[in-house]
């Protein structure tokens, strides 16, 4: 209906020039809508967004949803259909889904997700299928699938996560490094070679000064 300085009374059963219906026909539900510093009375065939059709053996009325960020509802306390941004939940609206709970976007509602357990507790430090040998190794937690999610399309968190570690023990026992030694062995080898040249140089410098005039 328009209101005017003579309003329309569409589905009304009384109605006042100055505030609109007052009742209304069967079936319909009185709404009272706000403009301003006035108010006037609609009846409509379902309640706008917002409100949610209380039927009752006087009159059918529209009465406001009670629950925030609310679009629809089906009773006070029961949101059917949230705002724009926001997942619909055993009747409220969350801008995020609670914990156990995944979001299907395409409905904007809540479901049951993937429930894991608790993680493990870290693994040995290994590299290689090695607990020794290297300086830096990695080590592994795990956590199980306790419940699996109401839709396939909805993915479980990670259940297995590796970080990076200081091995206990950087040379195996009885293991390769056991060539260091001969490294130094090497290193001998090289610096009495080197001292060895040098005096044969010495040497020869001696017998050309004797034999200088």
């Amino acid at each position: 209906a328009s209101y005017g300085p003579n309003p329309i009374c569409k589905g009304c059963l009384s109605c006042s020039k100055d505030n609109g219906c007052i009742r209304c026909q069967h079936k319909l539900f009185f709404f009272l809508r706000r403009e301003g510093m006035r108010q006037y009375g609609e009846c409509l065939h379902s309640c706008p967004s917002g409100y949610y059709g209380l039927r009752t053996p006087d009159m059918n009325r529209c009465s406001r949803c009670r629950i925030e960020n609310c679009d629809s509802c089906f009773s006070r306390d029961f949101c059917t259909k949230c705002k724009t941004g926001f997942y619909s939940h055993r009747g409220r609206c969350f801008r995020g889904c609670p914990p156990g709970f995944a979001a299907l976007e395409e409905l904007m509602e809540c479901v049951e997700g993937c429930e894991v357990g608790q993680w493990s507790e870290w693994g040995t430090c290994s590299r290689n299928n090695k607990t020794c040998g290297f300086k830096w190794g990695l080590e592994t937690r795990t956590r199980q699938i306790v419940k699996k999610p109401a839709k396939d399309t909805i993915p479980c968190p990670t259940i297995a996560e590796s970080r990076r570690c200081k091995m206990a023990m950087r040379h195996c026992p009885g293991g390769k490094h056991r060539r260091r030694p001969a490294k130094t062995k090497d290193k001998k080898k090289k610096k009495k070679n080197l001292m060895e040249r040098a005096q044969k140089q010495h040497s020869i410098f001696l017998a050309t000064d004797k034999t200088s005039p």
